[in-house]
C-alpha cells in the first residue's frame, strides 16, 4: 500500500499562515474591522486560528466551535461524530467574525458553521479564511482569504495534519487506496 506524500511541510505551512495574517490585517484595515472574533473550527480550523490569532495579536479570546450536529452527511460520516464543545467567549450578535477552516471543498462545513453561529446570535459579519482551497464546491461559498488553491487528481483529498507540527498531506482516502488494484 503506497503512502500520502508529504505536499507541504511544517515550514511552508507556516509561511503560508505568516502570509495570512499579514492578507487578513490589510483587509480587516480596508474594512474598517477593529477587535473581531476569532472562531475556528474543530479540528484543523482551531489550530490555524490559533496561529493567526497570535500573529493578529487580537485581544478578545479565540472562539471554537463544533458543527457534528449540523452536519447534513451523517449517512457518508456515519452517526458517530466525535464531538467537541463549541466555546463563544462572548456574544456574536453585532460582532465582526473571521471564520476559519483548514480545508474548503464543498462548502458543507462552512454552511454548517454558519448554522451553529446563527443559533448564537446576529453577527454584524462573518470573513472566511482558510488554509486551503480545494475544487468540489457544492455550495456556492466562497472564502475572502485563501492560504493556498490545490488542483488535486480525481480521488484525491487533502489533510491537515497536526497540531505541531502543521503539515499538509495529499493522498487518496485508505478507503480508495484499499480499493484500488496493485496496492
Amino acid at each position: 500500500m503506497s503512502k500520502p506524500e508529504c505536499w507541504k511541510g511544517s515550514a511552508e505551512v507556516d509561511a503560508i499562515i505568516e502570509r495570512m495574517a499579514g492578507e487578513l490585517a490589510a483587509l480587516l484595515g480596508r474594512r474598517g474591522i477593529v477587535d473581531p472574533l476569532m472562531v475556528g473550527i474543530h479540528t484543523g480550523g482551531v489550530w490555524i486560528a490559533e496561529r493567526l490569532h497570535a500573529l493578529l495579536g487580537l485581544q478578545e479570546d479565540l472562539g471554537r466551535l463544533d458543527i457534528s450536529f449540523y452536519r447534513d452527511d451523517f449517512t457518508r460520516i456515519g452517526l458517530h461524530p466525535q464531538v467537541r464543545p463549541s466555546q463563544l467567549p462572548v456574544l456574536v450578535d453585532d460582532r465582526h467574525l473571521i471564520l476559519v477552516d483548514d480545508v474548503l471543498q464543498t462548502g458543507r462545513t462552512i454552511r454548517a458553521a454558519l448554522n451553529v453561529l446563527f443559533d448564537y446570535g446576529r453577527p454584524a459579519s462573518v470573513l472566511l479564511a482558510t488554509l486551503v482551497e480545494r475544487d468540489g464546491r457544492e455550495l456556492p461559498i466562497e472564502p475572502n482569504l485563501v492560504g493556498l488553491h490545490a488542483c488535486l487528481q480525481a480521488g484525491e483529498q487533502i489533510k491537515l495534519t497536526g497540531p505541531r507540527p502543521l503539515e499538509l498531506v495529499v493522498g487518496q482516502p485508505p478507503e480508495r487506496r484499499a480499493k484500488t488494484p496493485g496496492n
